[in-house]
């Protein structure tokens, strides 16, 4: 009978995580649809690189709004209710970045979708890792990740299906798409339950033990009640936004804001984002070709995910992400070179180019991809956990903004004079309206991929002093942890 109970609450909390993680879906969908859009609504806008950095920058800054505003009110209504609110804006912003008549519109379109994205981006984790056991809660986390990645390539496939190079209109259904997943994660979250941790913290403890029945090993239930009603004992003042940078909070604080850095500073964006543009400056011939090498990427992201979440909780974090980044450093020093000596290299430069990026991603997606969110949803008190991970993502969004904004700018610097990479390409003329081939010249992103693996170089020193293990470790047994002034490396199961 116990092993019976067991299973059947092993597999709902499964259930209830993997509507919950939608939410990833979106997110990953709304980031990574723009990248085939953007040669599209480029030429139909006849707008510079400058513009289009501005578009993709106008989402970020509407995550970072959201993911700033957000975390108190998780705190005060709940997690459930917060990610319902995500899911309304997704399916309003799909329809209003679609329909945009002008390049502003899209600016503006782009911004409130944003929202959304930066809501989501701790609501969901959080939600998730409080509603998980113990022993499955790394797993659990994870799916938002694998969600992530899985929305990525829907959006790349979504792109190569309404890709025509003679229809500069092509862009619209792109963002019509993400309507469906929105709708879904609105209906689904409408029947989950809040978590129980969020209850026994407005002293719900009746519903907060009705839920843990169904989800939580039933020795456990007791345990857990217990444990969250001592670390509510603790402090029973009202928690803000100063709490969390009190003194015994600093180094979580660091490791928040640390990964999520690392994370974007690496550059994972310059390749979601503008994958397509990249690989039409190593030499793939006309928009859809680029965008067949992004669901290149989006296919090794998926199946890496898909092998991070087995091996997040045996490997363990700290393991995992040393692993990850030492990856990452070598393809993107790999990359660099590539780009360098494109010119010697001739046609094998461009096959070399794709391997690498896929190996980029591989390593990225073991590692740093779920690690960030993962983190976050662990190491801050349950008091503060709402405002502690809105930070973390606040983090994430800003730097991610940061490297979407600067990609071209940093290529721009980093280009030696006379090594610009030209290309040959099929563009839309308003003076004589048709279609042309120009010579454009792209500049050489060689400088730009070792600047980021100078900073990968950075984030394993950063890493081996402020990265703890948090596998197998209780939420409650990390807070006590941090009260305690214990180390990073020191915190253990």
């Amino acid at each position: 009978m116990k092993k019976e109970q067991n299973a059947y609450n092993k597999h709902l909390v499964v259930v209830i995580a993997a509507i919950a993680a939608t939410g990833g879906l979106l997110f990953g969908f709304d980031t990574g649809v723009i990248s085939g859009a953007i040669p599209f609504f480029q030429q139909d806008f006849q707008i510079s690189d400058s513009m289009v950095e501005n578009i993709t920058t106008a989402g970020l800054v509407g995550a970072v709004i959201g993911a700033m505003f957000t975390g108190r009110l998780s705190d005060i209504i709940g997690r459930k209710k917060v990610i319902l609110i995500a899911s309304v804006i997704f399916v309003i912003g799909a329809i209003w970045s679609g329909w945009a008549p002008n390049d502003y519109t899209l600016i503006a379109a782009r911004l409130f979708l944003g929202l959304a994205i930066g809501i989501s981006s701790f609501s969901v984790p959080l939600y998730i890792a409080e509603i998980s056991p113990t022993r499955l809660r790394g797993r659990l986390v994870s799916l938002f990740q694998l969600l992530i990645t899985i929305g990525i390539l829907v959006s790349y496939l979504s792109d190569l299906a309404f890709a025509d190079n003679n229809d500069l209109s092509s862009w619209r259904p792109m963002f019509y798409v993400g309507v469906i997943p929105g709708i879904i994660l609105l209906i689904g979250m409408l029947f989950l339950p809040e978590t129980p941790r969020w209850l026994m913290s407005k002293g719900r403890e009746t519903e907060s033990r009705q839920v843990l029945k169904k989800i939580e090993e039933p020795g456990m239930v007791e345990v857990s009640i217990q444990q969250m009603k001592d670390d509510l004992e603790k402090d029973k003042s009202r928690a803000g936004l100063s709490e969390v940078f009190k003194p015994w909070l600093r180094t979580v604080l660091i490791i928040a804001v640390g990964i999520m850095f690392f994370q974007q500073f690496v550059g994972i964006n310059t390749v979601i984002y503008y994958s397509p543009k990249i690989f039409m400056i190593v030499g793939f011939e006309g928009a859809r070709a680029g965008i067949w090498g992004a669901v290149s990427v989006g296919v090794v992201n998926v199946i890496f995910t898909v092998l991070s979440i087995f091996l997040i909780d045996k490997i363990g974090r700290r393991k995992l992400y040393f692993i990850g980044m030492s990856g990452i450093v070598f393809s993107l020093l790999a990359l660099g070179a590539v780009f360098a000596f494109h010119a010697s290299l001739g046609d094998l430069g461009k096959w070399m180019a794709i391997v690498f990026v896929w190996v980029y991603i591989a390593f990225f997606a073991i590692s740093l991809g779920p690690l960030g969110w993962l983190f976050i949803s662990e190491v801050f008190p349950l008091r503060v956990r709402g405002i502690g991970s809105s930070i973390g993502s606040l983090s994430n969004w800003f730097f991610n903004g940061l490297v979407a904004f600067t990609f071209f700018k940093i290529v721009k610097l980093f280009t030696v004079q006379g090594t610009g990479i030209v290309t040959h390409e099929k563009l839309y003329d308003a003076a004589t309206n048709s279609f042309i081939m120009q010579t454009v010249n792209n500049g050489n992103p060689a400088g730009a991929f070792w600047f980021y693996a100078f900073i990968g170089i950075a984030g394993l020193v950063w890493g081996y002093f402020f990265l703890p293990e948090t596998k197998g470790v209780s939420l409650e047994k990390i807070e006590e942890h941090w009260r305690n002034g214990g180390k990073p490396r020191d915190l253990k199961a």
